[in-house]
């Protein structure tokens, strides 16, 4: 029965490739069967892999201190507009792509998990969307890379404990004083005693100048108890 399923399955996903063909995110060329989103000889490229030797000591963890009870930081490249992996995170963002984000999360957990850069989260927070801003997208791009997370290493993803309150504009064009202008008492934590003595991973697609990610743990480690945090992003910007 079961060889039946899986030959079942095998003529499906064939049938599925022939009419509704798939192309990798970075390259383009089609995707074979059994490749989600980026194509082998793209992976086995290594298109990211963690940017710092030290998961405590870098300059992105320097950027949280005094700000948020921080413990660790990593991101997975600098992040160029111009280059192809940023067609994939345009693609997650703008193209109704949630499953990149998932692909994603999962690559960067496979490469860090060697680092035992998780070995102590307990929770994954991924950075809350406004309502108006996921209704408009339809997902939270964040969320599905803390979903990616997930899958590859067991941790739970948090939904609906910290929340975004409203979107004013999006911070691509704005500075770095708009930007904390922009986010300023933005974040609400809707269940402190659900994270309270909890080491809270939270995840992010790019990090510019950490206005966001800032004013989000900000608030997270003022309204939550014995809280610590570590951040995790796909990218970080020079912008």
């Amino acid at each position: 029965m079961k060889r039946i399923i899986c030959w079942l399955r095998t003529i499906v996903g064939s049938v599925a490739d022939l009419l509704f063909p798939r192309y990798c995110l970075i390259c383009g060329n089609r995707l074979a069967a059994g490749e989600e989103d980026l194509c082998g000889c793209c992976l086995m490229s290594r298109p990211f892999a963690p940017l710092y030797a030290d998961n405590r000591d870098n300059d992105m963890a320097r950027t949280m201190m005094g700000v948020m009870p921080i413990e660790k930081a990593q991101t997975m490249m600098r992040y160029d507009p111009q280059s192809e992996l940023a067609k994939v995170i345009y693609e997650l963002k703008y193209h109704d792509k949630p499953e990149a984000g998932i692909t994603l999360g999962r690559l960067c957990a496979k490469m860090l998990i060697p680092t035992g850069f998780f070995d102590d989260i307990d929770i994954i927070v991924p950075m809350p969307l406004a309502k108006s801003r996921q209704r408009q997208r339809g997902y939270n791009q964040s969320e599905m890379i803390a979903e990616g997370i997930s899958r590859a290493t067991g941790i739970e993803v948090s939904r609906g404990q910290v929340l975004r309150l409203y979107f004013h504009q999006t911070q691509t064009r704005l500075g770095e004083w708009e930007r904390m202008e922009n986010v300023e008492g933005n974040f609400k934590v809707a269940d402190a005693k659900g994270l309270e003595g909890k080491h809270v991973l939270l995840v992010d697609d790019i990090m510019t100048t950490g206005a966001t990610l800032k004013a989000c743990g900000e608030e997270m480690g003022r309204n939550i108890d014995n809280l610590r945090i570590s951040v995790l992003t796909i990218g970080k910007s020079n912008d």
